[in-house]
């Protein structure tokens, strides 16, 4: 069975930026540790994206922190993150999850025949990681998937628990 790896939106405003928190800072090392047990080709990558116009945004009316705005420093995945993707395997996003993701992941299931698993980590457990986990497994409900807890982090150590428990009870497993 091929399994996939998901890195959900590790990008510097989430790490150290201007979102970042320690818990995600701290999860670098466990990120870049888990991406080198994957084949590159096996790796694909969410990059959070908005325009000058974010804060005219409906997200950007209820999260006024400008962030991941295309083309700066904070929109980068992270320098050691970046390096073991592949560039064509990056799906830049507009909102918390990625219909574009899901038809890349819902193509590989089928060239796959259904033997496919995936693996998701990333940032932010509460926000992007959990959007992106309902929407896989709606798309492909028999397919197995699973989270990391030790490689992602949430907005706050509370809603993290809150998000693994939300996947857990959409039978999305957690690994540890």
């Amino acid at each position: 069975m091929r399994k996939i790896l998901l890195v959900i939106d590790m990008q510097n405003d989430f790490i150290d930026g201007s979102l970042g928190t320690a818990e995600a800072q701290a999860i670098v090392e466990n990120v870049t540790a888990k991406m080198k047990t994957y084949p590159t080709e096996d790796i694909y990558a969410t990059r959070d994206t908005h325009g000058k116009d974010y804060l005219d945004t409906q997200e950007g009316k209820f999260l006024p922190v400008e962030h991941c705005i295309k083309g700066t420093d904070g929109w980068q995945i992270r320098e050691e993150i970046a390096e073991l993707l592949d560039p064509e395997h990056i799906v830049n996003k507009r909102t918390f999850g990625s219909r574009k993701l899901m038809k890349i992941m819902r193509q590989i299931a089928e060239e796959e025949g259904g033997e496919v698993s995936f693996e998701i980590v990333g940032l932010c457990t509460d926000i992007c990681v959990v959007s992106n986990a309902l929407m896989l497994k709606a798309a492909l409900r028999e397919a197995p998937i699973s989270v990391d807890p030790a490689c992602c982090a949430g907005v706050t150590p509370a809603k993290h628990v809150a998000a693994l428990e939300t996947m857990r009870s959409c039978q999305i497993q957690i690994e540890g």
